[in-house]
């Protein structure tokens, strides 16, 4: 029998004569089963937080620094106190508890106290009988600045005073590899530029928070970390972590951590002191001013290689620009240190990075922080080494690319599948797309469209290439833990974890994973709170892994439960007995019932933990094991440019990702597409920009995100199934390493087609017209 792949691991069979193929099954790993909230989230629905309401709801509006940087001399809330339907004003001297929040740093402010530190710092809180009237009555604060000179050239953080009590350097990791005095016969230089990207989510920051009987609060929202968020809001509020309850409503959209915590703190302030619902539904500019960026880095390099090509040392400095205050700014360093030569095998490197406090929006963790500003650095000296060597640029990279065994220039070994010259190969020898044809209908095909002023004479295709790879899991020490609940009881079987479903499809998984191992096709997936155990936060492929790995013991144990009276009564071991489509049979055939005549009525549950093999913080040195394992991806990208105008249209990103295995064929599929156009965003449209600090046109007018009509041909040509044997299922994330790669591949194809050095995402018009070659 032969088979083809349709490019998101599926197989389409071509049969022998006279031999007949199965039908898919209808459920468990391998299959594209669909998402259970599917028709309530197209039908419209689906319960987000902006759709909640509450008896006696009030509504809450925050007032927000106008300046980057200044002193607060006074805050006057009378006025707004007085307004008609105002019931409550909340600023920093009305935080009980612990007025320091962060992801990884708690060194953010619930109300900004003495200095406002970036464009959009709350400064207090309104709750009120309308909306317009807590918005009136936020407006009707008066607050006295001393504008001060804000910083926000990173490269001026080092000797400016002091941005915040804990300084301005959050962190600098000197990496130390090899010999550090090692030089090659070539060397290639080059500065490089990432902007600051926004996650840009569907649906605004939005939630409720409802006072309980017992001095407590619930906050309801779209949290992708509820128990982080529940310790983070007690601490605020002053109260035990047991008194206040977070529950997670539909995320509309997370491509970072979706929330702003400031918002649910500012909530759960108001309800308490209110006693009554309150709920707040962002602005979009709210929106841009609150919640993490991308880190914008600046990145120098020095490439040396041996005259074949080799890489010798790679000489590097990152410069991540956190904003106002750490976040994970901290893990995002590590992740850009640690990678900073790509997936190549590097001899010798010395590398220093450093990530500081700006007047700037705040950083946070975005897909692929860290790993997505250094790939678009390192493959850019790729290209520059590959011309300055007479090499293809695909050539260069296969003759350094990583493999299994090979050292990361952290010092650890690569122990996961690392397919890495595999999928080059794939990506390399996939047909290309065909050019365009000079006729009026295919206009639209140029760069700017229809209505563009380019000429068709003046289009160059180029070429690009991109490796690019993220870890899985948290780093560095991190403790990833979460914990399942799987119950069967009759045909219907529930899944109990804490781990929110952001759009990874961990709800369908968890499904699969339960008909697969106990053979009952309706499974449910509980909603999350943080009554249940936590399960972390929801992202570098957690869930799928620790989450999932969590509910397939679960499931196990159940199993066992379930086969082990009938294992007993035919004295036969539960190994021998199997659960295919809702029966349980034997080896032998001498069993055969269905599981709800195994149960007989019977409800069995059981509830089981996974947890990763640890990791270490890098040492002094930049060396360590920090990661649990790593995920590759390789993209050709095919470019049109304008050469005299600079436009650019992407016609086409070709895939080949390493995934470990295929759980959901559609979704997998889903999910790199949409990876690989938010990375296409990130090379050439989105920044969120600003002027010394201020935040420029914080709407989807100002901040431009590709569209349908933006986003190039996707071709998966190959999805490497080499299953990681210390995963459960042997997967691997599917969404980061794609966002992580598709900027650098699509800046390669762009100085293909143009010969410029393009050092800057996004690609700016001026940088992709070529330079004009006189005759």
């Amino acid at each position: 029998m032969n088979g083809t792949s349709d490019g998101a691991g599926a197989v389409t069979a071509t049969p022998a004569a006279g031999v007949q193929i199965p039908e898919e099954p209808p459920h468990g790993l391998g299959v594209s089963l669909p998402p259970a909230d599917a028709p309530a989230k197209t039908e419209g629905t689906f319960p987000y937080a902006a759709d909640l309401w509450a008896e006696g709801l009030l509504w809450a509006a925050v007032l927000r620094s106008p300046h980057p940087r200044a002193r607060i001399r006074s805050i006057d809330t009378r006025q707004a106190v007085e307004m008609p339907g105002v019931r409550a004003v909340v600023t920093h001297e009305d935080v009980p508890g612990d007025a320091g929040h962060g992801r990884g740093t708690a060194d953010r402010p619930v109300f900004a106290k003495d200095e406002v530190r970036h464009h959009g710092e709350p400064i207090a809180a309104v709750a009120a009988e309308h909306p317009d009237t807590a918005r009136l009555a936020a407006a009707a604060i008066a607050v006295e600045y001393e504008i001060l000179d804000a910083v926000t050239d990173p490269q001026l953080a080092f000797e400016a005073e002091p941005l915040h009590p804990d300084g301005n350097l959050i962190r600098h990791i000197p990496l130390r590899f090899g010999d550090a005095e090692a030089v090659g016969e070539v060397m290639v230089e080059g500065l490089y530029r990432i902007g600051r990207q926004d996650p840009a989510p569907i649906g605004a920051e939005a939630g409720l928070a409802v006072p309980r009987p017992d001095g407590g609060v619930e906050i309801y929202t779209a949290s992708t970390d509820p128990h982080t968020d529940r310790d983070l809001a007690a601490a605020s509020f002053g109260l035990e972590p047991e008194q206040v309850k977070v529950v997670v409503t539909g995320v509309p959209g997370a491509t970072a951590d979706r929330e702003d915590p400031g918002i649910q703190l500012s909530l759960g302030l108001l309800a308490l002191r209110t006693g009554c619902p309150v709920k707040l539904a962002a602005t979009r500019e709210e929106s841009f001013l609150s919640h993490a960026h991308r880190h914008p880095t600046l990145l120098r390099y020095r490439h040396h290689a041996d005259a074949d090509g080799k890489l010798v040392k790679v000489e590097a400095q990152i410069l991540m620009d956190a904003g106002a205050y750490a976040d994970t700014s901290a893990d995002a360093l590590a992740a850009a240190v640690s990678f900073s030569c790509g997936p190549y095998v590097v001899p010798h490197a010395v590398v220093d990075g450093w990530a500081v406090r700006t007047n700037n929006p705040p950083s946070g963790h975005v897909r692929g922080e860290g790993a997505m500003q250094v790939c678009a650095a390192y493959e850019g000296q790729m290209d520059k080494l590959a011309a300055q060597l007479g090499l293809e640029p695909d050539e260069l990279r296969m003759r350094n690319v990583m493999a299994t065994g090979d050292l990361l220039p952290t010092g650890q070994t690569v122990t996961c599948p690392a397919p890495v010259a595999e999928l080059l190969d794939a990506v390399k020898e996939a047909p290309l797309p065909e050019l365009p044809k000079d006729a009026p209908e295919a206009e639209w095909l140029l760069p700017g469209g229809p209505e563009g002023a380019g000429e068709p004479g003046a289009v160059r295709r180029g070429v690009g290439y991109g490796l690019g790879m993220v870890h899985m899991l948290g780093a560095e020490g991190a403790d990833e833990v979460s914990t399942a609940t799987v119950k069967v009881s009759g045909s219907v079987a529930t899944v109990i974890c804490a781990a929110v479903e952001t759009g990874s499809g961990f709800s369908t998984l968890a499904r699969q994973i339960v008909q697969e191992t106990l053979g009952v096709e309706e499974v449910h997936v509980a909603g999350v709170d943080t009554d249940q155990p936590p399960a972390g936060p929801a992202c570098h492929g957690r869930h799928t892994w620790v989450s999932g790995g969590a509910v397939e013991r679960a499931a196990k144990m159940v199993r066992t439960q379930l086969l082990q009276p009938l294992a007993h009564k035919f004295g036969m071991s539960t190994e021998l007995l199997q659960i295919n489509d809702g029966k349980i049979t034997s080896y032998d055939g001498v069993l055969s019932t269905t599981v709800a005549e195994a149960l007989d009525g019977k409800e069995l549950w059981a509830t089981a933990q996974c947890r990763p093999h640890p990791t270490e913080p890098l040492d002094e040195g930049g060396q360590g094991d920090a990661f649990v394992g790593l995920a590759f991806c390789a993209i050709r990208c095919v470019a049109d440019v304008d050469i005299e105008l600079g436009t650019i249209r992407v016609v086409e990103m070709t895939v080949a990702q390493d995934v470990g295995r295929v759980l959901n064929p559609r979704q997998l599929r889903a999910r790199i597409e949409a990876g690989v156009t938010q990375g296409m965003g990130a090379a050439l449209m989105e920044n969120l920009r600003t002027t010394r600090g201020q935040v420029r046109h914080p709407d989807l007018t100002g901040y431009a995100l590709p569209t349908a009509l933006d986003a190039p041909e996707i071709r998966i040509v190959k999805l490497v199934e080499e299953r990681d044997v210390v995963a459960p299922f042997g997967a691997k994330p599917a969404s980061a390493v794609p966002v992580v790669t598709a900027p650098a591949a699509v800046a390669s194809a762009v100085r293909a087609a143009t010969g410029r050095p393009i050092g800057r995402l996004p690609i700016r018009p001026q940088a992709a017209v070529a330079q004009v070659v006189q005759q």
